[in-house]
């Protein structure tokens, strides 16, 4: 039993900064859809920073059961997006704005821009902005 308490913890410190961004954009995308028991485990651990012990504990399970209701939830919020693609489109459009940003600087650095043509371009950040918020 030490050995698997052991894997397990090992486990769970080697979930990489990574995983956790892409993890979390996957509950901002598909979370409501979650039950609200899987909400609950994803939400102690991965917001809450508990460790599987602690959310067996408070939710009076053992560890393995919120282990493994921890990882189906990362499965399903992963097949969520297999099928929808919402947080791959989402990061290409961000990125698309981001590149749009560098193109109206690199537009006002080289050209000198009449009080007219820096409104539109203020304008075209603002509508940028509004796209990616």
């Amino acid at each position: 039993m030490a050995i698997k308490n052991a894997f397990i913890d090992k486990m769970e410190s080697e979930v990489t900064d990574l995983d956790i961004l892409k993890t979390t954009l996957l509950y901002d995308f598909y979370g409501e859809l979650l039950t609200d028991k899987q909400k609950e485990i994803y939400e102690l651990f991965y917001q809450n920073d508990m460790s599987l012990s602690e959310i067996a504990g408070e939710l009076e399970i053992s560890r393995q059961a919120v282990r493994d209701q921890l990882k189906r939830t990362e499965k399903i919020l992963s097949d969520y997006e297999d099928k929808l693609r919402l947080v791959e489109k989402f990061m290409a459009n961000k990125a698309s704005a981001n590149r749009i940003r560098e193109l109206i600087d690199e537009l006002e650095e080289k050209n000198e821009l009449s009080a007219e043509s820096m409104n539109i371009a203020e304008q075209i950040r603002m509508a940028v902005d509004e796209i990616t918020e």
